[in-house]
């Protein structure tokens, strides 16, 4: 199995940016693709990027192109998400996910393992 540790949450100003990372455990970080999910309070999680195995491709939601950009360090056993022009929709307990395979990238349900998450919210 793998550990995943989500950091950079925090309090942002519309319009503000952070940048979320997420340490893996281990040495086999490259058998994973991984993904950043994000929940509000009273909602479903839902997917807001992607990022294969390779690091070769990258999948957002629609509403992430432009804002968002996911990249991963296999070297050092980190991915990390990216946020520009927050916006107070953007408020939520952001996590880290790692599944073993490149498909569906975009469905919560193939993702094994899942950080505890962290917060980012964005004030008005």
């Amino acid at each position: 199995q793998v550990q995943l540790v989500e950091s950079g949450g925090g309090l942002v100003q519309a319009g503000g940016s952070l940048r979320l990372s997420c340490a893996a455990s281990g040495r086999t970080f490259t058998n994973y693709a991984m993904g950043w999910f994000r929940q509000a309070p009273g909602k479903e999680r839902q997917f807001v990027a992607a990022i294969t195995r390779s690091g070769g491709n990258e999948y957002y939601a629609e509403s992430a192109p432009g804002r968002f950009t996911i990249s991963r360090d296999n070297a050092k056993n980190t991915v990390n998400l990216q946020m520009n022009d927050l916006k107070s929709e953007d408020t939520a307990v952001y996590y880290c996910a790692a599944t073993t395979s490149d498909w569906a990238l975009r469905a919560k349900t193939v993702y094994r393992y899942w950080g505890q998450g962290t917060q980012v919210t964005v004030s008005s």
